[in-house]
């Protein structure tokens, strides 16, 4: 048991919809369901037990199978892994179950022949400890509708969130209140994997899916595998719809309580969102370099932009909103800081638009080519329009941006320039024991840019919050307030996880930070100024400086945000390890709250060295020239990550936190050389903070560092515990099929099932999930 099998799985997919190729051999038919729709797949009876194909076949009361992607694809999916019986443990849900499982590990009660943690292995399949079943929600291209036309689900899918029924009753927060067995779920779309079509060249992997699939249903009428039939004409099409595939979606669940499987409410008012025109947002907090237009050509109003992308992670609001991440935009429509650093982090000397000695002048122009840009001059969009955490409005239409509409005021959805631009991964907020904002206290945001020497990122709003708050006032909060970013003090460079000296900061022995306000007018100590001959040099006038650390000078406030990293670069923060995760825990075993970082990795050089000057230049005569890179300034050593725990200077009040400790408290591991490979595990991603403040990351590279599918973890943090070699060990709890991203773990409201996002399943890799 607890073992997924194929009959497992299929619990939450009784129908394939929009498969197409060969068919394992038939099970016994269902019951007659619902006449479907021509050429839509109409919901079919209970199918009997799949033979030992990919599924059985379905009852008689199901149509031909809808056009879509070839049988045997691996699909990007929503899983939930559910609590059925605690199996003598006497717990009432998910978490309850693991940590009791633990506490038999650690007291040596774990009765026999149970395997706990689940055992290491990479399958095609989700396993998950016995007393937990897994099944599949939703995949992609899947419809969100039974209206023949209708929006189907994303591409591979990220963040989840998950709303119970019910949760806003009495001012509460959505975290952990409302119905469990029923709810509104929102997911991202983050990409599509493989490669994109070009002019005479044809796609790959999934892009070649999609394309099959479009050609099905008569998007397309080139023949998409040849080559020669990919023109410009065909480009534009297959962009148009690509567009459609990424984003988010917002749709109701329900629970099977026969089963416990999860399914999707086809008659409730799903949504898409996506990259296209059809979902507009208002970037708020800064202007943008120009007025935009939307993908027909027509002028958006001021501030407006088309679509949101690149999603990764995000943060689920105390206010009920949604907070997206849009991550790697850079290959869509660019990157304005590519002009100045190198894919390795390296300084480009003399670069057009940011020479050293003359003000910044960043190029924020729709660029002529990129991912989604194709002959069509009206696909292209500002560089400066995204890459924001982006505040959807869930549920309202895709293109109510926010002020659209007098008579919804503080409705629609907005991109917070407040807090710049980055590789955003995601969000996340300083709330007390019940998920609710503090009274009487200013809004605290977090962030991490997600990329190789990224930071930290802390917001606090100029206004405070006051019980009693509308939802439109809350969000009023966040049109002005000050931006911090986190200098990692005394951080070696070389490692990124230990000071100077190679020693562990641990929360007894911790490091000490600084936030350090990032904006022209801060006159906070610039952390580089020492290493400059200048140890009284502030912020502000590091940034305006001209020639201070091999940069021009910032001329406005606009620009420090849409240039984040070189911003930081050029006063001299400490650079991280990929912070891909921020998660506030106001219920933390240590019985102080903390801020915990999932730092993925690094594995390529740093931009700075350790005094946080540009590692490739020097200053010769009055001018910046190149130089060789010290052996000092390259962080390749870290390939398996970590997990940090920042405990601001008043957790009882972060907005007015200046100053921070950080401590390790997990670190990666390859089996190979691991003492107890059971518990190795290599690449942190997305966290989770459970209800009772308990701990769980899913990986991202694990398999390609120990040759183990990437899954869910527990992180055993109990205070008893401390004394005992299992003290924050990684208990793994589910394991995702061959090469798939274990993304957005998320607990319905009362814990008893855990949804987790399997991305890119067979991206590089066999796999032909689910």
């Amino acid at each position: 048991m607890g073992r997924a099998t194929g009959a497992m799985l299929l619990l939450g997919t009784a129908t394939w919809v929009g498969c197409e190729g060969a068919q394992g051999p038939a099970g016994a038919d269902g019951a007659k369901g619902q006449d479907g729709q021509d050429g839509v797949q109409g919901p079919s009876g209970d199918p009997g037990a799949p033979g030992p194909g990919t599924q059985g076949q379905p009852g008689p009361g199901a149509t031909a199978r809808a056009p879509g992607v070839e049988s045997g694809t691996p699909l990007s999916s929503v899983i939930a892994v559910t609590f059925r019986g605690d199996l003598g443990t006497g717990a009432t849900n998910v978490a309850e179950y693991v940590k009791a499982r633990v506490e038999q590990v650690v007291t040596g009660r774990l009765p026999s022949p149970l395997v706990f943690p689940l055992s290491p292995a990479s399958t095609d399949t989700v396993r998950s400890v016995p007393g937990l079943y897994p099944t599949t929600v939703i995949k992609w291209m899947d419809p969100l509708a039974f209206a023949k036309g209708g929006a189907r689900f994303g591409a591979n899918v990220d963040y989840i969130a998950f709303f119970g029924d019910g949760w806003s009753q009495d001012g509460r927060a959505p975290q952990y209140h409302g119905q469990g067995a029923a709810g509104w779920m929102w997911i991202n779309h983050e990409y599509v994997s493989g490669t994109k079509p070009r002019v005479g060249t044809a796609p790959i992997g999934q892009h070649l899916d999609f394309a099959r699939f479009l050609r099905n249903t008569g998007a397309l009428a080139n023949t998409v595998a040849d080559g020669t039939s990919w023109q410009a004409d065909a480009l534009v099409s297959y962009n148009r719809e690509w567009k459609k595939q990424v984003g988010g979606t917002w749709m109701r669940v329900v629970q099977d309580p026969a089963t416990g499987g999860w399914a999707v409410d086809r008659n409730a008012a799903n949504v898409r969102y996506d990259a296209s025109s059809a979902t507009l947002a208002k970037v708020v907090g800064v202007t943008l370099s120009a007025e935009d237009h939307d993908d027909s050509g027509v002028a958006l109003a001021a501030g407006v932009v088309p679509g949101t992308h690149s999603n990764c992670s995000g943060g689920q609001t105390p206010w009920g909103t949604i907070i997206v991440g849009e991550e790697n935009v850079q290959g869509v429509y660019g990157d304005p800081e590519a002009a100045l650093w190198t894919g390795k982090n390296d300084w480009i000397p003399a670069a057009p638009g940011f020479a050293p000695g003359a003000p910044l002048a960043p190029d924020f122009s729709a660029p002529a080519e990129g991912d989604m840009v194709s002959g069509d001059r009206n696909s292209t969009h500002l560089k400066d329009g995204y890459g924001y955490l982006t505040e959807v409005d869930p549920g309202q239409p895709a293109d109510l941006w926010y002020g659209k509409d007098a008579t919804k005021p503080g409705a629609g959805h907005r991109k917070l320039g407040v807090m710049g631009r980055a590789h955003w991964e995601n969000a996340s907020f300083v709330v007390d024991a019940d998920w609710k904002l503090l009274a009487n206290q200013p809004v605290v945001i977090y962030g991490g840019d997600d990329r190789r020497g990224g930071r930290i990122f802390k917001f606090v709003s100029q206004g405070k919050y006051t019980s009693g708050m509308t939802q439109a006032q809350v969000r009023a909060l966040l049109d002005a307030g000050t931006l911090y970013v986190a200098h990692f003090a005394g951080l070696d460079n070389a490692t990124g996880d230990t000071l100077v000296g190679g020693v562990v900061p641990t929360d007894a022995a911790p490091g000490h930070g600084r936030w350090i306000q990032l904006g022209l007018d801060s006159v906070d100590l610039a952390p580089n100024g020492e290493a400059f001959g200048r140890p009284t040099l502030q912020v502000g006038a590091a940034l305006r400086d001209a020639n201070h650390n091999a940069m021009g000078g910032f001329v406005n406030d606009d620009q420090v945000r849409k240039l984040l990293w070189t911003a930081a670069n050029k006063v001299g923060v400490m650079e991280l390890n990929r912070p891909e995760d921020t998660e506030w825990n106001p219920k933390d075993p240590s019985g102080t709250p903390l801020l915990y970082v999932a730092f993925t990795e690094h594995g390529d050089p740093t931009a700075l060295d350790q005094q946080g000057r540009v590692a490739t230049a020097v200053l010769q005569d009055g001018v910046w020239v190149k130089k060789e890179r010290g052996a000092q300034d390259n962080r390749a050593v870290d390939k398996v990550g970590s997990i940090f725990a920042i405990r601001e200077a008043d957790p009882a009040a972060p907005a007015g936190s200046r100053t921070f400790d950080f401590f390790r408290v997990w670190k990666g591991e390859a089996a190979a050389t691991s003492a107890a490979p059971e518990f190795a595990a290599a690449k942190p991603d997305n966290l989770v903070i459970d209800r009772e403040g308990g701990v769980w990351f899913g990986t991202d590279g694990n398999f390609g560092v120990n040759k183990v599918a990437d899954g869910v973890f527990y992180l055993d943090q109990a205070p008893a515990h401390r004394a005992s070699p299992y003290f924050r060990k990684a208990f793994r709890v589910l394991s995702m099929p061959s090469d798939a991203e274990a993304t957005g773990p998320a607990f319905n409201s009362d814990m008893t099932s855990l949804f987790v996002s399997v991305q890119h399943p067979g991206e590089d890799s066999f796999s032909v999930w689910p």
